[in-house]
């Protein structure tokens, strides 16, 4: 390592964090192992702005109260100090002696290493010197547009995908041991990306990982930074994505977090009508304030830069839209035009994704955003927010509330599952069902579904074969693929046991089915949000409660017709207008024995004949089997 200049951060360093564009404030701010003057040792630094004395204390001196007082540097309040002999693995915190007296004990909010929950302490480690060997992933990835390429989403939390047994311990999976495993499942099933829940350190394991404490740290429950970079490292080298949840929206009042950092509200807004979620009981980030914004914003490169990660899905981006989310009367503050809209924030999204989508081609955004906010994934220069892509919320809704219903009530209900068409080309779209949607008595995947036993498998089977044809980008949570019938829950493993029965293998065949589809045919992805890639065929059959729809694209002669029976009646010689007069491949039987179907046989091919059909000049006809779907390649 070499000699550096003892004042670590500069003049232009501290005007940079005041404008809020020092993108790189993480390797200045927190604790980084130095040189100074020929020694070597730690050089620490914190913003606290309107502290009374800041003092390190750590284990290197005993957690000594006195010893180590730290410098204010500057005019925006940041205090610094090198101190000697301190090496890699020791633990800190930040004591904060505030204006009025009190004594506060912060974790560093830089840090990039955190001691295992329920202990607090930051752990100095250097993450400077990781050793990448996905180079050519990150070449192919800057050239690639990502509207138009395959994303199925693995969504995914560690700590309860598998465990070990048998130990005094939870047992997790540590992140190499999990690396090994998941790449080997996810190359399976041919998904594209994982979505990984809970990374960013947090205190409390019911919270998912979404009340954070530690920004910049990897959670330690899986091991260290080095071992979370072997995990990114290995899926890439293996061709799978990695995207995180991020949280910009609110974070905990833990005493040793943010709330409060220096004695008074510095990164939360000091009105409680604005600065706290009355629901979650959490703070909310000052977004008028430049530090917080260049903290947040530096936070989203950091995990891009440092830990090369291909997408960040950021949640609960509509309850920092709205001044008055989850807030009653007299609970929230119009803006200085009278209405609900967070002007800060919508300037906050616009400048983090022009950064990231300039300094990062092929890196997506992706907008958790629940209401009919326009342009979410729309370019600045028409007031767009400029994400990558955006959930599609409604969809998931309709879908998810048409399918819970009884065969015989779907006809009075069946636009709600054509709905999101007349829409889907207002935004860049992903079909997420999510962990949120298998939670809180809400009932796993296959318990929302009717019917005896074997009926939840069939439906649930043509549910997703509806949801891959249909255009938007694929996202399903970790169990959904093959059945998981309890709810999820943070303190188990998925009940990976089903696996022995034949309905569950035959659901996780059948998923691994749909993705081989969805990615060998350009028609199933490349045109996501027009009409250039989707024809309906059958939307208006409601008293039969069928589907039937195409999917296509300029670049692939291939078509692909889908057609979807959601009652438990067969409908023989079912007919089907088509395009064209040729010869129509049976490439998908949901009722085939290998995906737990009953094993009804449909004809391998069937040749269009010259009768009018559905508008069509053209059609054929098949049996369509009960609660089942067939797909076709022509």
């Amino acid at each position: 390592m070499t000699e550096r200049e003892t004042v670590f951060i500069s003049e232009a360093d501290q005007y940079l964090f005041a404008k809020g564009t020092h993108y790189d404030i993480y390797k200045k701010l927190g604790a980084h192992l130095s040189v100074e003057n020929g020694k070597k040792g730690v050089f620490f630094a914190v913003w606290a702005p309107n502290a009374e004395k800041v003092n390190v204390i750590g284990s290197f001196n005993d957690w000594d109260e006195e010893v180590h007082e730290m410098k204010k540097i500057g005019p925006i309040g940041i205090y610094a100090l090198f101190v000697p002999g301190i090496k890699e693995g020791e633990m800190y915190k930040f004591l904060i002696t505030a204006s009025d007296g009190r004594k506060l004990y912060k974790a560093d909010p830089f840090a990039n290493y955190a001691q295992k929950r329920p202990n607090t302490a930051s752990i100095i480690t250097d993450i400077s010197h990781l050793k990448w060997t996905d180079g050519e992933w990150m070449q192919a990835r800057a050239k690639k547009d990502m509207n138009k390429e395959p994303i199925a989403i693995y969504e995914c939390h560690i700590g309860s995908w598998m465990r070990h047994t048998g130990r005094d311990d939870e047992g997790y999976y540590n992140y190499r041991e999990f690396a090994s495993a998941l790449v080997k499942y996810l190359k399976k099933l041919k998904y594209t990306h994982v979505e990984l829940i809970g990374i960013a350190e947090h205190p409390f394991d019911g919270s998912w990982g979404y009340q954070v404490t530690g920004y910049y740290a990897p959670t330690s429950r899986y091991g260290s930074p080095q071992d979370f970079m072997y995990l990114v490292n290995t899926l890439h080298k293996n061709k799978i994505g990695v995207i995180l949840d991020w949280v910009p929206a609110h974070f905990p009042k833990d005493a040793h977090g943010l709330a409060e950092f220096d004695g008074t509200p510095l990164f939360e807004h000091p009105d409680p009508r604005i600065g706290e979620h009355p629901d979650w009981g959490t703070k909310i980030f000052n977004y008028s304030k430049t530090e917080v914004v260049n903290f947040l914003i530096a936070n989203a490169l950091f995990w891009i830069k440092e830990f090369h990660i291909d997408g960040l899905r950021v949640d609960a981006v509509a309850s920092m839209l709205y001044l008055d989310y989850g807030k009653q009367d007299g609970q929230w503050v119009a803006n200085k035009y009278g209405d609900n809209k967070n002007l800060e924030a919508i300037e906050f999204f616009k400048h983090m994704n022009s950064v990231i989508h300039g300094a990062f081609p092929g890196v997506m955004t992706i907008a958790e955003e629940s209401t009919a906010w326009p342009k979410v994934t729309g370019p600045i220069e028409e007031d767009g927010l400029f994400f990558s892509f955006k959930w599609n919320m409604g969809w998931m809704h309709d879908f998810c509330e048409y399918m819970k219903l009884d065969p015989l009530f779907r006809k009075g209900n069946h636009y709600a599952m054509t709905f999101a068409m007349s829409y889907n080309d207002s935004e860049n779209y992903i079909l997420p069902l999510s962990h949120d949607e298998v939670v809180h008595l809400k009932c796993s995947m296959l318990n929302k579904m009717p019917g005896y036993h074997i009926d939840k498998y069939a439906n649930l089977r043509t549910g997703y074969t509806f949801m891959f044809g249909h255009e938007g980008k694929k996202l399903l949570f970790m169990g959904q693929e093959f059945g998981q019938e309890r709810e999820w829950s943070e303190e188990r493993e998925l009940d990976w046991f089903l696996l022995e029965e034949e309905l569950n293998q035959g659901m996780q065949n059948y998923v691994a089915e749909l993705l081989k589809i969805y990615r060998k045919y350009p028609c199933m992805y490349e045109v996501d949000n027009s009409w250039d890639g989707f024809e309906w065929v059958k939307a208006d059959d409601a008293e039969e409660s069928t589907y039937a729809f195409i999917r296509k694209c300029p670049s692939s002669k291939h078509r692909l017709l889908f057609v979807m029976n959601m009652t438990p009646i067969e409908r023989p010689d079912y007919r089907v207008g088509v395009p064209n007069k040729k010869k129509y491949k049976l490439l998908l039987n949901s009722d085939d024995k290998r995906f737990g179907g009953e094993g009804r046989e449909i004809q391998a091919s069937v040749m269009a004949e010259k009768i009018p059909c559905d508008g069509r000049d053209y059609s054929i006809s098949f049996d369509l089997l009960p609660f089942s779907s067939a797909v076709f390649l022509f």
